[in-house]
Formats: structure tokens, sequence, C-alpha cells
């Protein structure tokens, strides 16, 4: 039992009623724990279908665009694709937000780009094609999936390290701490009764010499008034 106990403690009724509030509240601290790692390993799983999904979005999408960009290339040739390649405007705007699940902060992303023409995008009708013109619509729609994936994929990250830190607290209140205190409360409840019942000997006996003295010194007191 002594490995099992926290060191340094002294048994005393003070200490064994200090021991039972830390044992109730690291119990009632284990049951949250194990609320908020429940709670969090739902959200992951319910994320991870998330995930798939826009995964295979964006590997499509991805497919599709490099296809159309194939046929730009061909049909235009790769110097004319990369002229125009270099007058394209940049246009799009992502506004990143939080969102707390069980206390972790979490990213939002918001996408603003709208659905851009010929002359948005900046490059000449002339020199270009129809087929450049699809691959860059391509091109688009696999920007929006691929910053979801990055916010998506970021917060299946977070929650499983706070799952795995969730994990970690759970056992350590379960398998080392709650049974330290209650291996504790018991050592101490123990050595209370062994000292009350060595203060009841001690006591029996000091009340026995004080019986005897008692008893002495009436009969010396009788002696010497018979001597009288």
């Amino acid at each position: 039992m002594a490995q099992d106990i926290i060191d340094g403690i002294n048994p005393t009724r003070m200490e064994l009623l200090s021991l039972k509030n830390r044992t109730k509240l690291a119990v009632k601290g284990h049951g949250l724990l194990k609320e908020k790692r429940d709670a969090l390993i739902k959200e992951f799983f319910d994320i991870l279908d998330r995930v798939k999904g826009v995964r295979e979005a964006a590997e499509k999408s991805l497919k599709e665009a490099n296809e159309a960009l194939l046929e730009a290339q061909i049909a235009m040739g790769d110097l004319a694709v990369r002229k125009a390649s270099l007058s394209v405007k940049e246009s799009i705007d992502v506004d990143i937000k939080s969102r707390s699940v069980m206390g972790v902060s979490v990213p939002i992303t918001n996408v603003k780009m709208e659905e851009r023409s010929i002359i948005d995008r900046g490059y000449s009708f002339a020199d270009t094609t129809i087929q450049l013109d699809e691959a860059a619509k391509k091109f688009e729609e696999s920007v929006k999936f691929l910053i979801e994936l990055g916010e998506v994929e970021k917060t299946i990250f977070l929650l499983a390290e706070e799952i795995e830190a969730t994990k970690r607290r759970v056992n350590a209140l379960e398998h080392i701490m709650i049974p330290r205190f209650e291996n504790t409360e018991k050592y101490i409840d123990m050595r209370l009764q062994e000292m009350e019942r060595e203060n009841f000997v001690r006591l029996k006996m000091i009340r026995s010499t004080i019986e005897k003295k008692d008893n002495g010194a009436k009969e010396a007191a009788a002696e010497e008034v018979a001597l009288k």
C-alpha cells in the first residue's frame, strides 16, 4: 500500500477530510473529462466523414482542371498559356474565423470568390481559347475545395490532439490519482484507528497505575491509623 499512497501524508483527521474532498473533486473531474472525450470523439468522426467527401471533391476538381489545362496547352501552346496566366488577377478573399468545440478553437473559412468572366480574369480574348476559359473556371472551383479541405483537416488535427490529451488525463485520474487518493484515505483511516487503540490502551494503563497508587495510599493510611 505504501507505494500507492501520497508521499509525506500526515495521518490526521483534518488531512483525511481534505483528502476526501480532493477525491470527490477528482471523481467529478474524471466524469466531466470522460464526457468531453466522448463529445470530441463524436465531433471527430462527424468531421472525418466530411473530410472524405471534401477530399474526393477536391481531387476530382483538380483532375478535371488539369485535363482542361492540358487541352488548353494543346490548343494554344504551353508558352501562350503561361503568358495568359501572368495576366490573371488575384481575386480570392478568405475570411478565417474560429469556433469552439468543447474548448478547442477550430478554424472556419469563408471564401469570397465570385464567378468571373474572361474580362474579370484579365487575359486577352484574342490570344486565348475556350479551353483556357474552362481550365481557369475549373481551377477556381478547385481552390474553393482546397481551402475547405485545409479547414477540415486542420480541425481534425486539433481535435485529435485534444482527444489524446483528454484521454491521458482521464487515464491518469482513473488509474493513478483516484486509486492513490482512495488508498491514502484507507491508510489514514487505518492509522487513526491504530492510534485510537494505542491511546485507549495507554489510558487504561494510566488509569490502572493511578488506581494502584490510590489503593496503595489508602492501605498506607489505614495502617497508619491502625498503628495509632
